[in-house]
């Protein structure tokens, strides 16, 4: 199973911090895909992080079944 974890304001609109979606052979731009279809994520702005490495939402990655991916807000500097 892949665990998708949820920040911020991704968090506030799946009401949840984290899922397991058990996919396998899926890529990232399917898993956001899939996501986006659930959740009508619409204009919110986050960025993509798997095995706590910031991707690229259009990276041509597979995952495995045992990646974290996790949904970051923004950041802001301070």
């Amino acid at each position: 199973m892949i665990e998708v974890k949820y920040f911020g304001a991704v968090a506030e609109k799946t009401k949840c911090d984290f899922e397991k979606v058990s996919f396998s052979d899926i890529s990232l731009q399917d898993l956001l895909q899939d996501l986006e279809e659930k959740y009508q994520f619409d204009s919110l702005s986050f960025s993509v992080a798997v095995n706590q490495k910031i991707v690229q939402k259009a990276a041509d990655l597979k995952l495995q079944t045992s990646d974290v991916v996790a949904l970051l807000p923004p950041f802001a500097g301070g």
